[in-house]
């Protein structure tokens, strides 16, 4: 039976992981984090003798390799971006697999620059998993199997959440502002990294429409290798509120650029802050808007999921990859991108056993 191992097991994100692998796989889980007495206390609430805590520092080398002796999986919830290189050292040296749920440019530096080594000790490092990045690229390939000729995919996200706690992992986000991207892929190529698109997405009859800025995630920049037919695609963030959009955005922007290191966690707060003023519905919601060809017939195929929870709509896709990666189906060597590795069609499938709302629609056109 394998043992997975959270680092960060008993944060906010930490423990909807823990449940969920409970309730959906075999695993053994161990729960960690610096503090033990936390570890501990997590685990004597779920009461689940598929359970330990142990103690186990992202900065510490010697110590974490130590706690991932006997792990099958070192599972990175916690926002340990700056302590990368020191988590990889350590689930090579002690024979773990990795996934993370991160999103730092430093982050996939350090991955690559240690795939030859990864490769070597027969290791299958996923990164870039979770709600996004980890599902615009999987949506994009599992609307390619509906299609026989994929010729536009295009992405757009809809983040709208009320009382959610703030967390280390929004400064996180904060910090990938730093390196913020807009670039699309239009006309068979990538457009420059510093320019911005906008366009307008139908989320349906809860959301409706709304206006969405581009944003660049790297797991989409492999895309259009898989699918060399394809002319057009991205991904698209909607705006909050006009507060959000208007006034605490460009705040966020250039004090970020004033002061990058003491500015974001006052400025995530803030943000967080503005974009809790949003009106109803209080949803996350992902979509592709997937046109091409269908027994030579033009086809457009539209899927959309939602979650009221962000934090879940993280945790889900992430068990969801976990079920393939556990029996087997989806464990490459090497060092990998969730959206690129998981089953596209078994991974919604199990999305919405899991709670998340799946709509699916497909419109034929003459030829």
């Amino acid at each position: 039976m394998a043992n997975i191992l959270i680092l960060g097991g008993y944060g906010y994100t930490g423990k909807l992981l823990a449940r969920r692998l409970l309730t959906f796989t075999d695993a053994n889980i161990i729960v960690s984090g610096r503090n033990l007495d936390k570890a501990q206390s997590f685990v004597d609430e779920l009461n689940d003798p598929r359970t330990t805590a142990r103690q186990a520092d992202a900065a510490d080398h010697k110590n974490l390799t130590e706690a991932l002796q006997g792990v099958t999986l070192c599972l990175v919830a916690a926002p340990t971006t700056h302590h990368t290189e020191t988590v990889i050292r350590a689930c090579i040296d002690a024979r773990a697999d990795y996934l993370d749920v991160q999103f730092a440019t430093n982050k996939l530096k350090a991955l690559f620059a240690a795939e030859e080594e990864i490769k070597k000790a027969g290791l299958c490092f996923i990164t870039e998993a979770g709600y996004h990045p980890g599902l615009p690229a999987a949506l994009i390939r599992y609307a390619a199997s509906k299609l026989d000729i994929l010729e536009s995919a295009v992405t757009a996200g809809y983040l709208n959440m009320k009382d959610i706690p703030y967390s280390e992992a929004v400064d996180e986000l904060m910090e990938a502002f730093l390196d913020y991207q807009a670039q699309i892929y239009i006309n068979g190529a990538w457009t420059k990294p510093t320019s911005w698109h906008m366009r307008d997405f139908d989320f349906g009859n809860a959301i409706g429409k709304r206006a969405c800025y581009s944003m660049f995630f790297e797991e989409l920049r492999k895309i259009p290798q898989i699918f060399p037919t394809l002319k057009e695609t991205g991904f698209y963030i909607s705006g909050a509120n006009w507060l959000s959009d208007l006034v605490v955005t460009p705040i966020v922007f250039l004090g970020l650029k004033i002061a990058p290191k003491r500015s974001i966690r006052p400025l995530g707060k803030l943000m967080w802050w503005a974009m809790g003023k949003s009106k109803p519905p209080h949803l996350v919601a992902l979509k592709v808007e997937g046109k091409g060809q269908k027994d030579s017939r033009r086809m457009q195929v539209d899927i959309q999921i939602s979650h009221p929870d962000g934090y879940e709509l993280t945790a889900i896709p992430v068990v969801a990859y976990l079920r393939q990666y556990l029996d087997g189906s989806a464990r490459p060597v090497g060092v990998h991108m969730m959206g690129h590795v998981a089953d596209p069609v078994r991974l919604f499938m199990d999305l919405q056993m899991m709670g998340v709302t799946v709509i699916e629609s497909c419109d034929r056109s003459p030829t």
